[in-house]
């Protein structure tokens, strides 16, 4: 449906769904003609519909530009303008979100006009709309003056603004089409996704645009999310490490992620958590039913502190930001500690309680996890290194926890029979040894061999790499996340319940980069697969922005997903090149 041209823009004879996240604005602007607006912070604002724009179109980052008309978006203010259409009439929401129960005062919204402008104002959030011949400016914001102060921007200003944004995004013009794109529409992601508030100050890495009711900044997305931005923007880097420290509890739990909402929004979230905990009968639709603290977004998840040891290391290692690593060292030592304690008998590796709380939130695992012991061994190496001049008791401690980790991991969690290393279980007891690929982080951080590393590629080349798969019944599509799908249907619950979906097998192609990465920091080559398969699959079905997931008989997950940066952020790593390579026998 969609074809990438080579100025990396995407052009499409039909319409498809435009996405769009600015640090303020969000929107889904639709072909039929119509758009749906929110505001990070603030929640649905509601929908304006205008005469549709005809195509041909070109689409890029917050942009749509056809011969009619087009769609662009500001940076600076929460504005959008769409041009060469009419105005057909604008629907104030009336919650800011599915679980938002208004009280009268905010159930319908204030309805005002002055000259061109409809003004819609609601408890928690303004839109307004101003038509003007066949421009069509669209504001929004906490307050009426934040939405006021936006349509101080011109339509030539809000065009100017959208294009210095599409070129800030190319940011690999001498790849080909489909590399060019990609590598765009995957910098927009990472981009998109650093927020601010009513007065412009950084208010966290978003996920993506399905993850703003209530407003939120994740331990794990943000980690995968800041690796092109360690580069385009260490300071959102930092800034989003000292907002995920406000999570982290004294004894070293933390959440899956930290809620950053409005002062309206956070009322109505808490109360609609206070009810459905008083009232679960009532409540139909599934909620993440520990919510601790009102800071909490699904509290005490397996991987998030230790997300929060690797995101300073990180930091650190582009920054040399001593003071930062000087700042939280005291959460540091907390999280060390905690995942000591929960080490088994005769044993250094932390156990994992039977939950879903990891990454693969659907599905109960527990007992040795590969993928959180790999995140486990690369933080016991952050902590020897960051701690060596301060602290040299505990840097000691991590460096000789990391050595032990490292043996066990190798005596009791590697499967010969698949090259590959177990997903989660206790050996002896039950263990799911299919491949999975979050597995990747026994490699990322150095906690196997090199020659297993080099193993497990070449396992996940052969079994999860589609195109080499020929027992899966849909042909070439991607990278699988986990194949033979999971042997005990008691552990799965919700989407992975289905095999080739969500965790079950889904490509997710924010671990599609970190493959890649490891295919090339091998020197393997053949990433070019693994960077670009995915998106010539959304490409295929008329998705644009950077997925969260997809398979084929299943479809897509939201769009505009941080962490999807990832192949993007890969290319940009190691240079064209390498990202076109192929593999290596």
């Amino acid at each position: 449906m969609i074809k990438p041209s080579t100025d990396g823009q995407l052009s499409a004879d039909a319409g498809v769904l435009l996405p769009i996240m600015a640090p303020r604005l969000q929107a889904d602007v639709h072909p039929e003609g119509y758009a749906d607006l929110a505001l990070w912070g603030a929640g649905s604002l509601g929908r304006v519909r205008f005469s549709p724009i005809t195509g041909p179109y070109t689409y890029a980052p917050n942009r749509l530009v056809s011969k009619q008309g087009g769609v662009f978006v500001a940076q600076s203010l929460p504005v959008m303008l769409i041009n060469g259409v009419s105005l057909q009439g604008v629907y104030p929401a009336r919650r800011c979100a599915w679980w938002h129960e208004p009280d009268g005062r905010d159930a319908r919204a204030k309805v005002s006009r002055s000259g061109h402008r409809q003004i819609f104002e609601m408890g928690w959030g303004v839109l307004i709309a101003e038509a003007r011949d066949s421009d069509l400016r669209i504001a929004g914001g906490a307050s009426r003056d934040e939405a006021e102060r936006a349509l101080d921007l011109s339509s030539e200003a809000i065009i100017t603004e959208a294009a210095e944004y599409v070129a800030r995004c190319d940011m690999m013009p001498d790849a080909d089409p489909l590399m060019r794109s990609m590598v765009s529409q995957g910098i927009h992601a990472a981009l998109s996704s650093i927020r601010r508030d009513e007065n412009g100050a950084f208010a966290g890495l978003a996920a993506g645009q399905a993850y703003s009711a209530p407003a939120r900044t994740y331990y794990r997305d943000g980690y995968w999310t800041m690796q092109p931005l360690l580069t385009l923007a260490p300071e959102a880097v930092r800034d989003e490490i000292r907002l995920l420290a406000k999570g982290i509890q004294p004894d070293g739990e933390a959440p899956s992620g930290v809620i950053l909402t409005g002062p309206a929004q956070s009322d109505a979230w808490q109360r609609f958590v206070a009810d459905s905990k008083a009232n679960p009968k009532t409540h139909k639709r599934a909620v993440p039913e520990y919510h601790n603290r009102p800071q909490d977004w699904w509290s005490d998840h397996f991987d998030s502190p230790l997300f929060f040891v690797l995101f300073l290391d990180d930091y650190f290692g582009v920054t040399k930001d001593a003071a930062e690593v000087q700042l939280h060292w005291p959460t540091v030592r907390a999280i060390m500690d905690r995942y000591v304690s929960l080490a088994g008998p005769d044993s250094v590796l932390p156990l994992k309680p039977r939950n879903d709380r990891d990454w693969a939130d659907n599905v109960f695992r527990d007992g040795l996890v590969s993928y959180d012991l790999g995140l486990f061994v690369g933080a016991l190496d952050a902590v020897a290194r960051l701690g060596e001049g301060h602290d040299p008791t505990l840097a000691e401690h991590a460096r000789k926890t990391a050595i032990l980790a490292r043996r066990e991991i190798e005596a009791r969690l590697f499967v010969p029979a698949t090259g590959g290393y177990l997903d989660y279980g206790t050996p002896g007891t039950f263990v799911e040894d299919h491949l999975a690929l979050d597995s990747l982080t026994l490699s990322r951080f150095s906690a196997i061999s090199e020659e297993r590393a080099v193993g497990l590629l070449r396992a996940f080349e052969t079994r999860l790499e589609t195109r080499n798969n020929q027992e899966q019944p849909y042909g070439s599509w991607g990278v699988m996340c986990a194949y033979p799908p999971f042997k005990r249907q008691s552990d799965l619950r919700s989407k992975t319940a289905f095999p080739y979906r969500y965790h079950n097998g889904s490509d997710w192609p924010y671990w599609d980069g970190a493959y890649a990465e490891e295919r090339l920091r091998h020197g393997l080559g053949g990433a070019r697969y693994a960077l670009t398969r995915w998106w010539e699959t959304c490409l295929d079905n008329g998705w644009i922005g950077a997925v969260e997931y997809f398979s084929p008989p299943y479809g897509r997950g939201s769009l505009l997903q941080g962490w999807s940066a990832m192949p993007a952020a890969v290319a940009l790593k190691y240079g064209l090149d390498a990202a076109n390579s192929e593999p290596m026998s």
